[in-house]
């Protein structure tokens, strides 16, 4: 039988950098298949693992042949952020089909409902101006799935779903730690719109601590505040923002190592972002939005 025989192709490509995702990535593998609708091709990148990620994915690859596995250099370490993105380039530089409309990075630890796809394409189509869309993300624990908190104008950087046209006007993605912050108001700055909304159908779910990844989440927040640092935030807003993830785990104390991360970093004079243009548009629109955001943070601690 012909595994393409009923699902409607979509000219959408998917890239899949992964690092010793071999616990997770089946959820991903079969959340893709079971879409109501298919990619063109998904390339997932083999960025180094030393478990079998490589072998799960050759697995379903034998039999759906719009999976497509490459491997890339063995760094000897997970790179956050800009090792991410750089495996994330090699594996669009090597797609089979080069005639698509749509591109999406998507993690190896996310699962979701077969109508995701469904319903994203439903909105990208009524949205010409639309760069960018996801739906919001949850992660189980104890029976229960919590909020991974976004504001709507935010697209997960779990699975970031754009446009090529908008893609290719901002340039990409930069090979920085937030550069999922960066391309959201970078398509802003260009005149697109981006959002994440909710959905019953369209949950994302992650299943890892989001900033877990690499040691410890106490230095995925550290590294966080230095990211929020390098984009360019005001110091109000870096303060604003910090506080506001005190309610999430690790509780208090993620948000202060937010914090000092980011104060940290300006102490260090760390390099920022040199688009200057940039980081004014980012700077105006953060600080435009601290009153309403510091409303929406107490109304959020009243609910905690």
């Amino acid at each position: 039988m012909n595994l393409n025989e009923f699902h409607k192709i979509i000219p959408l490509i998917i890239i899949s950098p992964v690092r010793d995702e071999s616990a997770l990535i089946e959820k991903t593998l079969k959340s893709i298949i079971d879409q109501t609708v298919w990619p063109l091709e998904w390339v997932i990148v083999d960025d180094g693992s030393t478990d079998n990620t490589a072998e799960i994915v050759k697995s379903y690859a034998k039999n759906y042949k719009f999976i497509n596995l490459i491997s890339n250099e063995n760094r000897g370490f997970r790179k956050l952020g800009g090792g991410v993105i750089s495996a994330f380039k090699f594996g669009l530089s090597q797609t089979i089909h080069k005639e698509y409309e749509f591109l999406a990075k998507l993690d190896g630890d996310m699962s979701f409902g077969p109508k995701y796809l469904e319903i994203m394409f439903g909105t990208l189509d009524s949205t010409p101006r639309l760069a960018a869309v996801s739906g919001k993300v949850f992660r189980p624990e104890n029976g229960k799935l919590v909020p991974e908190w976004i504001i709507d104008e935010h697209v997960a950087g779990q699975f970031k779903l754009y446009r090529r046209t908008a893609f290719e006007e901002i340039g990409g993605f930069v090979e920085e730690v937030m550069w999922d912050g960066i391309d959201v108001h970078m398509s802003r700055m260009k005149g697109w719109d981006t959002r994440s909304f909710e959905h019953p159908d369209a949950h994302l779910i992650h299943h890892r601590l989001m900033g877990s990844s690499d040691k410890n989440v106490l230095k995925g927040r550290l590294r966080w505040g230095r990211g929020i640092y390098f984009m360019g935030y005001h110091p109000l807003y870096a303060l604003a923002s910090g506080i506001f993830r005190m309610r999430e785990k690790p509780v208090f104390i993620g948000g202060l190592l937010i914090i000092i991360g980011y104060f940290r970093a300006a102490i260090q004079r760390v390099p920022r972002y040199e688009n200057l243009e940039f980081r004014t548009f980012l700077q105006n629109g953060k600080l435009s939005r601290l009153k309403p955001d510091f409303l929406v943070l107490l109304s959020k601690l009243a609910e905690y």
